[in-house]
C-alpha cells in the first residue's frame, strides 16, 4: 500500500518536482537565488524578516528537528506516526512561529509531504538545512527551492557562498526589535587543516564569512535600536562547546560521555546524554564571537538524534532540541519537540516537551 500510494504521489508531483529545475535553468544557474553581501552595506529592513509579537503575550517558538523521514517511510508507519505526532505539538503548544533544525527530510517526496504538512498549518515556519538536506532527492538546491516557495516558509537563500538558507528574523514589539533568531546553514562535511598541519575530515561549522555577516548583522540591529539585541542561533551541527558544557554539568559517575546530569546544577542544566557531540574536529570560534558580542544568548541545534540536554554554559545555553518524529535512529522517550517562549524584555524560556507514544497508540519499534 506504502509503495502504491509513493508511486501515485510522485507522478502526481511531477510539476512540483520539476520547478526548481525549470527555475535553475531559466534563471541561468542558482547564482541568481542568492543575495550579494558585503560588510560595507548598511543594514537595513530588507535585511531581515519581522514578526510581529502581541504585547502582553508570550511568542512561542516550536522546534522539530531531525524529522529525516525517507520516501520508503513517508507513506508508512513512520510517516502516518510522525505527521500524527506533529500536528499533536502544534495543536499543544499554539505556536507563533515553526522552526526546524535541519535534516528535515530525506528524499524527494519525504521533502514535498514534509513542506505541505508544515505549511498546512498556516503559521510562519523557518527551517535551516542539515547535513542530510538534499541527500536522496534531486540536489540541495532543489530543496531549498521548494522551501522558499512554501506559501508559509521564511526561508530565503541568503548571502551567496554560505551555503543555503543564512537568514534572519526579527520579533518586533510596539516597533521595536526585541529578539532576532539567525538561521544558520552548518553545511555537512569537510576537510580541515589542524595546528600541526595534518588534515581531519568531520562535519562542517559555520564558516569565516557567515561570522562575519553575523557580526555584521548583531551591530547592524544594535545601531536600530540603540543597544545590543538579545538572540537566538538556530542551526543544525553543534558547536565544539556542546561538550565542554556537558563536561562541566555531568554526574560524575556516568563516565566521560553519556548519563544525565548532577543534580547540583539542575539550575543550570537539564536533559540527557545517549551519544558523543558530533561536532566538528576543529573550533571555528564561533561561540566566542557569541560572547564578545553580547547578543546571542541561545544556541539550538539538531543532528544528535538521543541528546536532548540544555546547558547554561559560559553565558549562553546551549541546547540540543528533542528529536522529531520516526525518520533514521531514535529513542522511544526522546521523542517531541521543543518551545522556546519569548517575553516582552526579549528573554528566551526553554523546555522540552515529549510525547508518550505508548498513550497516544504509537506502536512502533525503537531502532
Amino acid at each position: 500500500m506504502a509503495i502504491a500510494k509513493l508511486i501515485i504521489s510522485f507522478f502526481l508531483s511531477i510539476g512540483q518536482i520539476l520547478s526548481p529545475v525549470v527555475a535553475f535553468v531559466a534563471n541561468g544557474g542558482e547564482g541568481a537565488f542568492f543575495t550579494e553581501w558585503s560588510e560595507t552595506d548598511t543594514f537595513d529592513k530588507d535585511d531581515y524578516i519581522e514578526l510581529k509579537k502581541t504585547p502582553g503575550e508570550d511568542f512561542v517558538v516550536l522546534n522539530l528537528t531531525d524529522v529525516q523521514l525517507n520516501d520508503e517511510e513517508i507513506y508508512d508507519k513512520e510517516g502516518i506516526y510522525t505527521e500524527t505526532l506533529i500536528r499533536k505539538l502544534v495543536e499543544e503548544q499554539k505556536p507563533d512561529l515553526i522552526t526546524l533544525s535541519g535534516d528535515n527530510a530525506w528524499a524527494t517526496m519525504a521533502y514535498i509531504e514534509l513542506i505541505k504538512l508544515i505549511d498546512s498549518f498556516g503559521i510562519p515556519w523557518a527551517p535551516v538545512m542539515g547535513n542530510h538536506d538534499g541527500q536522496r532527492c534531486i540536489s540541495e538546491f532543489w530543496a531549498a527551492y521548494l522551501l522558499s516557495q512554501a506559501e508559509n516558509c521564511l526561508f530565503r537563500f541568503g548571502p551567496k557562498d554560505m551555503g543555503y538558507g543564512n537568514y534572519i528574523i526579527n520579533v518586533t514589539e510596539n516597533d521595536h526589535i526585541i529578539h532576532t533568531f539567525f538561521m544558520f546553514d552548518t553545511h555537512a562535511n569537510d576537510d580541515f587543516v589542524k595546528e600541526d598541519g595534518s588534515t581531519v575530515s568531520g562535519y562542517d561549522h559555520i564558516w569565516d564569512n557567515q561570522k562575519a555577516w553575523y557580526k555584521w548583522a548583531v551591530e547592524g540591529i544594535a545601531a536600530m535600536e540603540g543597544k545590543t539585541v538579545e538572540s537566538t542561533a538556530v542551526m543544525h551541527i553543534p558547536v565544539v562547546e556542546y561538550e565542554n558544557a556537558w563536561q562541566s554539568v555531568k554526574m560524575d559517575s556516568e563516565g566521560a560521555e553519556f548519563g544525565v546530569i548532577d543534580p547540583q546544577y539542575s539550575e543550570i542544566a537539564s536533559g540527557r546524554r545517549r551519544e558523543a557531540v558530533c561536532s566538528s574536529p576543529v573550533n571555528n570560534a564561533f561561540f566566542t564571537l557569541c560572547k564578545d558580542l553580547g547578543s546571542t544568548k541561545n544556541i539550538l541545534v539538531g543532528h544528535d538524534h538521543v541528546n536532548d540536554y540544555s546547558v547554561y554554559y559560559d553565558g549562553i545555553r546551549l541546547t540540543y532540541s528533542v528529536k522529531t518524529g520516526f525518520g533514521s535512529y531514535w529513542d522511544g522517550d526522546m521523542i517531541g519537540g521543543t518551545t522556546l517562549s519569548l517575553n516582552s524584555l526579549g528573554n528566551i524560556f526553554v523546555e522540552s516537551h515529549y510525547v508518550d507514544l505508548e498513550a497516544n497508540g504509537f506502536d512502533i519499534t525503537d531502532e
